[in-house]
Order: C-alpha cells, then sequence, then structure tokens
C-alpha cells in the first residue's frame, strides 16, 4: 500500500528565522525611536530631582541658623557640582553632591547676573541668625539644556525653584 499525504495533517509548529528576524528589527526600531526621549525625560526627572534637593539643603541651613542661633555658611561650588554646610558646632559639616548629568551652572547674586563666568569660583553664602537672608539663586541645567533655578527669597527666607526659558 502506497502511503498518501492526504489524510495526515503537519505536525510543525514555531516560527521561521525570517519572521523572528523581522520581529527583533521591529523591536529594535522602536527602541531606536524611543530612546532620545525617555533619556531626555530621565534627566528631567534629575532636574526637578535636584533642584528640589537644593531648596531642601538651603531651607535646612536657614531653619538651623535661626532654631539654634548659630551662623551658617553655605558654600557653593560649581566645579565640584556640589553644595556644602558648616556651622560653628564641631563636627557640624553637611555636603550635597548633584547627581550625574545636572551641573551648577551660576550663582546668581541679587540683580547681578554674570552669564559669561568661566571661572565659576566658589561663591560662600553665611547665614546669620535674626538678619534677613541673602537673595541669591542657584542656577542649574541637564544635558538636554533645560534649566532652573533656586531662589532663596530675602523677605521670608525661604527657596522657591523656578524654570528657565529657554532662550536664556
Amino acid at each position: 500500500m502506497p502511503i498518501s499525504s492526504v489524510g495526515r495533517t503537519s505536525n510543525r509548529r514555531g516560527v521561521t528565522l525570517i519572521e523572528m528576524v523581522v520581529v527583533v528589527a521591529i523591536a529594535g526600531l522602536i527602541v531606536a525611536v524611543s530612546l532620545p526621549s525617555a533619556t531626555a525625560g530621565i534627566d528631567s526627572v534629575r532636574l526637578v530631582s535636584a533642584s528640589g534637593s537644593i531648596a531642601s539643603f538651603l531651607n535646612a541651613a536657614v531653619n538651623r541658623a535661626e532654631r539654634r542661633q548659630l551662623p551658617m555658611e553655605v558654600l557653593i561650588e560649581p566645579k565640584e557640582n556640589r553644595l556644602t554646610l558648616y556651622s560653628n558646632e564641631p563636627g557640624y559639616t553637611r555636603e550635597l553632591k548633584m547627581p550625574d548629568g545636572i551641573a551648577i551652572e551660576r550663582v546668581l547674586d541679587g540683580n547681578a547676573v554674570d552669564p559669561g563666568d568661566a571661572d565659576n569660583p566658589p561663591y560662600r553664602l553665611l547665614l546669620i541668625p535674626g538678619a534677613s537672608a541673602p537673595g541669591i539663586g542657584i542656577q542649574i541645567a541637564n544635558r538636554h539644556g533645560s534649566r532652573r533655578v533656586v531662589r532663596l527669597d530675602p523677605m521670608t527666607g525661604f527657596p522657591r525653584v523656578e524654570s528657565v526659558p529657554a532662550n536664556k
């Protein structure tokens, strides 16, 4: 009796190599298109988080000066990307380091704005109990050019965060 293939069903299941390559290529294309926007989003979140951290750091310095009735010094170092808080109390030092991809661009001192300051020297801020807080701003930026300024309000002593327009 000859074997006929008429009554047989195929037991072959699975995907071919060509189908698998097409699916992987489509997935790779989607990842390649969405990666720049995802990294920009992550950098934006880092910028918001860093500006909140700076505001909290400055707020803690002002509060500590008032509550302990001790002068506090805040050292802002743009080249090292950090803020350091010093006190007369022995052993009291606090440091805030900026996350990767976030840079302290400059310190805005009252009305004086110097965008061409290539040196970016350290800036010392002295908080005296009972005195008004100095009106300064710390401008930070991410790799994509987004900027924020954390300003210390001289009237209230509380920091506030502002977005900087793209053309500045």
